[in-house]
Order: structure tokens, then C-alpha cells, then sequence
């Protein structure tokens, strides 16, 4: 049995001829009359009742018409699979971001692949600054977005662009007097117990000296209360009024009508972030540069 064969018996059994079956495949009459009597006989059945005008389908060719067309059907998305994976359109993306991102744009960015794409798996991982930057050197990941907190761009194995500039905030509790402020220069924080957010797992990153480094600019060194890479934590100390801290706009922007929480922008052309997105340069996965190219 061949996918010829099984092509052949579907368009005899759809047009009740096989004349017309031959003319839609451009062989002959007795071409196509062949193949059918060779299927026939290697099912050990026969499939059409030829004495009827039109020819119509035995009991045993309607069983099998079902079959056919189902085995026709899966040949034909594998072929389509086979080359939508030779030009890098399906297999698995791997994606790590820092914690926190996942409340900026990212997810709307990975939406609009998945919809170009549909048959990528994008498969999505959480992490340190410092987790990202080891398991992208080691191949776990095939793009990742994070603060350079662990200068991965002077790495010569690594490629990035800048992703995202984001704005510095400061969160404070309601009754906070700085809760009515419509900007906060850094300096005015001196004294306030300072829940840090943190990088990296032990806090002890490059990227964490640098943000230590914007307060001691400012004339003083933090009062630092609490670190923690859980942004979600900080926010729930600032809201039981414990401290205030200072947060990328992605983690805040989204957050409307939050309990006990008010986001005041830090003044400042220094008081921003950058995500860098980070890859490898000899990753040889096909989808990392249709990614790339839905990143611009």
C-alpha cells in the first residue's frame, strides 16, 4: 500500500468514477484501475462495486474510506511538520526573564509570536539575574531578559540588545508624606528604612553594588531593612508600612487601585533600568532569530 494508491481510491469513491478520478491525477483510466485492483488485492477485499453505474463503495470500501482519508490527513500535516521544522518553524523556544518581568510587555510580545507561529512551544522560566546568567552559558536557555547585574555583556560568548529602559518608582504606603509627591529625588530618602530588591540570589551581584552606588551618589549610605528578589514580598512590606522601596516601572505600572500602595516616580535621568535581552552567539536554534526579528 502507497499514499498514491490511497489518494487514488479517495477521488474514486468522491466522484463515483473512475475516469474522472484519472483526470484529476493525470494518469490514465487503466493506470488508476491497476492501483485499485492492487490495493484491493493486498487488502484481501474488494472496495468498489463495479457493476453499478456510477461505481459505488462495498461495505468493506465505506470502512475503509474513513481510514484512508484519516491516514492521508496525518501524512500530509507530518510533511507539513517536517517543513515547518527545516525552516525553524516549530520545535521549542526556551525564554528565562528576571522575577518581576512578568509584569511588563513580555507576555504581549511572546503572544504575538505564538500567533505567527503557532506550532512553538515557548516555554517560559523564572529566575535570579544570576540563575539566568549561568543557564544561559550552559545552554538552558535560548534568549533570556534580565538586568546586567552579572556584566553577561562583556562575556564574548554573549550577544544582547537593549529590550527595555524602564523607569525608576518609589512605593510607598498611602499615608506616607511622600505618597503626595509627584517625583522624589533619591536624596529625600535618606533616613527611610529601605526594602531592597535584590538582583540576584545572594545579593551580592555587580548589579546590586550599582544601585547601592545611586544612593551613596545621593549623599548617603541605605538603611537597608530587607532584601529580597520577590517583589511581590517587598510591596506587601511596604503596604504593612515597614519601609518603602524602590522598583522598575514594570513591576508597578500595572498595579491599579493597590492596597495601601501609592507609586511615586524617582527623579532623575540616572534613575532607570535597562533589561538587556542576552543569547548566545553559537546557539544554533532556527526560531531564536525569527524571535530576534519579532523583537525589533
Amino acid at each position: 500500500m502507497n499514499t498514491n494508491q490511497l489518494r487514488y481510491f479517495v477521488s474514486v469513491a468522491e466522484t463515483r468514477s473512475f475516469t474522472r478520478a484519472a483526470a484529476a491525477h493525470y494518469i490514465t483510466q487503466t493506470a488508476i484501475t491497476q492501483q485499485i485492483r492492487a490495493l484491493e488485492d493486498m487488502l484481501q477485499v474488494t472496495l468498489f462495486d463495479r457493476r453499478s453505474r456510477p461505481v459505488a463503495l462495498t461495505l468493506a470500501g465505506s470502512a475503509f474510506l474513513v481510514e484512508a482519508k484519516a491516514i492521508l490527513s496525518r501524512i500530509d500535516r507530518a510533511v507539513e511538520r517536517v517543513q515547518e521544522a527545516s525552516v525553524g518553524w516549530s520545535g521549542t523556544l526556551r525564554i528565562g526573564y528576571t522575577k518581576g518581568y512578568e509584569r511588563s510587555d513580555l507576555s504581549g510580545r511572546l503572544g504575538a509570536f505564538h500567533a505567527e507561529f503557532p506550532n512553538v512551544l515557548l516555554s517560559c522560566y523564572r529566575r535570579n539575574t544570576d540563575q539566568l546568567a549561568a543557564g544561559l552559558l550552559r545552554g538552558e536557555y535560548d534568549m533570556i531578559f534580565t538586568w546586567d547585574s552579572s556584566e553577561l555583556c562583556k562575556n564574548d560568548e554573549v550577544s544582547w540588545r537593549v529590550a527595555e529602559r524602564s523607569p525608576l518608582t518609589l512605593a510607598v504606603y498611602n499615608s506616607h508624606p511622600l505618597a503626595r509627591r509627584r517625583q522624589v529625588k533619591r536624596s529625600e530618602l535618606k533616613g527611610e528604612p529601605i526594602l531592597f530588591m535584590t538582583l540576584s540570589s545572594n545579593g551580592e551581584s555587580v548589579g546590586d553594588s550599582r544601585f547601592v552606588e545611586l544612593y551613596e551618589h545621593a549623599g548617603y549610605h541605605p538603611d537597608i531593612l530587607f532584601r529580597s528578589g520577590d517583589a511581590e514580598s517587598i510591596l506587601m512590606m511596604v503596604a504593612a508600612e515597614q519601609g518603602v522601596s524602590i522598583l522598575p516601572s514594570f513591576v508597578t505600572g500595572k498595579l491599579v487601585n493597590a492596597d495601601n500602595l501609592t507609586f511615586v516616580p524617582m527623579e532623575g535621568a540616572e534613575e532607570k533600568v535597562e533589561i538587556i535581552a542576552a543569547w548566545r552567539r553559537n546557539d544554533e536554534n532556527p526560531l531564536l532569530a525569527r524571535f530576534l526579528e519579532s523583537l525589533k
